[in-house]
């Protein structure tokens, strides 16, 4: 028997310690709420055919190439699936079943286009995982209706642990994230708000320099400090102030989706576990009945809980810093960039073309990838080395079907980052229809170069290119431009 004062033992009792569900049911209701929005959104705006059908080329994510792209109609069968799976999550109905479903059809919606990479659709898929393993349907749901003996106003003390870990290291690592050099000293901060003069209000007063300074510092030290605050009672009340003005304020300068919706609702998960019963009577009434003696789940269920705890923890601490494995400079190379809370970090633009050569006949042409390419998928692509490399493994891939059998691409790609002056991205010596994608230090990145200038710079108006040949630009200037930073 284990001794009852070990830590391994305390350990155990307070994560199966029973506490108000009130909590954890609150964001299963506005999570799923949140989510039938969402799809709601991309069925009324029309972002189904503009970003998942009309596209010549999906950009994919490395390992994801396999899985099936949903054409005409079933894409809109695919997105109406989650939205019924999250209906299902808000209302508990088959509570598990939905949950499983989401878990399933969201992430395959997120992994379809890596052009839409946003971090809090990443957030999203991982919130779907944890709801797969959730007791959020113990109450205040249609489960608890149809099935009585299953209902209780107790949950486990971990489900509401879980989600306090997952949104702290969001929060953690996007502070971390943010010391840099360029976000140090302001960039691309000033960019951005030097850019919102014209806005309703506040306009002057967020796009001055102090405003800059403050966004920059502000923002890093909120995103280091607000989960200790939020978890010690002293500090509750100031940490949340700082939430909602932190959230509204993105929203007001960025309009970034339902991103701060869903966080300022899931904050309110670092409250006492029965605040809902407070606020909220209506859906909660009365206060819960004296939580029951700790019950342990069978040993078998509670080694497959401490796995995947032990796995998810170790995920989440070691996911956001692979990057230091890649050499150069993450917001120049990407590499390590995505799945690591690097949110709003950096402002890039570019230019991009494509040469090709038929190896056998020695003819030439060159591709522009607005032929091609929808808006989102030209600014993204620009920018970042992966996107670049699918693309010309995609025109070859074309070339060969014209009747080209051996066919090399190569790019010539310039970028700025943070108000730079323009660079090549790529080498343009590398064929890139002959190299492999790799997780691995892509060797046809460029090193950055260029030192962050003093004074302001915008890459929108100075895009006339270097030459490659020394002869003729890239493209007129204002065509063909790629764009990144808001995700």
């Amino acid at each position: 028997m284990a001794d009852p004062a070990s830590p391994l033992h305390r350990l155990q009792a307070a994560l199966f310690q029973p506490i108000d569900g009130a909590s954890v049911v609150w964001f299963r209701i506005v999570f799923g709420a949140i989510m039938v929005w969402e799809a709601t959104r991309y069925l009324a705006f029309g972002w189904v055919d503009e970003h998942y059908i009309d596209p010549e080329i999906h950009f994919r994510y490395f390992g994801w190439d396999w899985l099936p792209q949903p054409e005409g109609v079933w894409m809109y069968v695919l997105i109406v699936g989650w939205m019924i799976a999250a209906l299902g999550i808000t209302l508990g109905a088959f509570y598990r079943l939905s949950a499983i479903a989401f878990s399933v059809l969201f992430p395959w919606f997120f992994l379809l286009e890596q052009g839409k990479y946003l971090n809090h659709l990443y957030l999203v898929c991982l919130l779907g995982l944890i709801c797969v393993i959730l007791p959020a349907n113990r109450m205040f749901s249609i489960d608890a209706r149809l099935w009585p003996e299953r209902r209780s106003d107790h949950v486990p003390a971990w489900s509401l642990w879980l989600l306090r870990f997952q949104l702290s290291v969001v929060y953690f690592f996007a502070g971390v994230a943010k010391i840099n050099g360029d976000w140090l000293q302001g960039e691309p901060m000033r960019q951005w708000m030097s850019k919102r003069d014209d806005y309703p209000l506040l306009g002057a007063i967020v796009s001055s320099e102090p405003a800059a300074w403050f966004f920059s510092y502000g923002g890093m030290l909120f995103d280091l400090s607000v989960a200790p605050l939020l978890l010690w009672k002293r500090t509750r009340t100031l940490a949340l102030v700082g939430v909602a003005f932190f959230h509204v304020s993105n929203e007001y300068l960025f309009s970034i989706g339902i991103f701060p919706y869903l966080a300022l609702a899931a904050t309110l998960l670092f409250l006492e576990p029965d605040w809902p019963r407070r606020a909220f009577p209506v859906l909660f009434p009365g206060a819960p009945p004296p939580a029951p003696a700790t019950v342990l789940p069978s040993p078998g269920r509670r080694a497959a809980l401490y796995a995947f705890l032990g796995l998810w923890v170790a995920y989440q601490v070691l996911m956001p810093l692979r990057h230091h494995l890649y050499p150069g400079n993450v917001a120049w190379t990407e590499e390590g960039h995505m799945y690591s809370w690097r949110m709003k970090l950096r402002s890039k633009g570019g230019k991009a073309r494509f040469h090709l050569l038929d190896k056998q006949t020695g003819e030439t042409w060159v591709v522009l990838p607005r032929e091609h390419l929808n808006e989102r998928q030209l600014r993204k692509m620009a920018v970042r080395p992966d996107m670049v490399h699918q693309y010309a493994l995609w025109l070859a891939e074309q070339a060969r079907a014209e009747g080209h059998a051996d066919v090399a691409v190569h790019a010539e790609a310039y970028a700025s980052l943070n108000g730079r002056p323009l660079q090549a991205l790529i080498d343009p010596t590398v064929d890139l229809a002959s190299t492999p994608r790799t997780l691995g230090p892509r060797s046809y990145i460029t090193s950055l170069q260029q030192p962050l200038p003093n004074g302001r710079w915008d890459w929108a108006v100075d895009m006339e290119l270097p030459r490659r040949d020394g002869s003729v630009p890239l493209a007129p200037p204002g065509r063909y431009t790629g764009s990144d930073g808001d995700d």
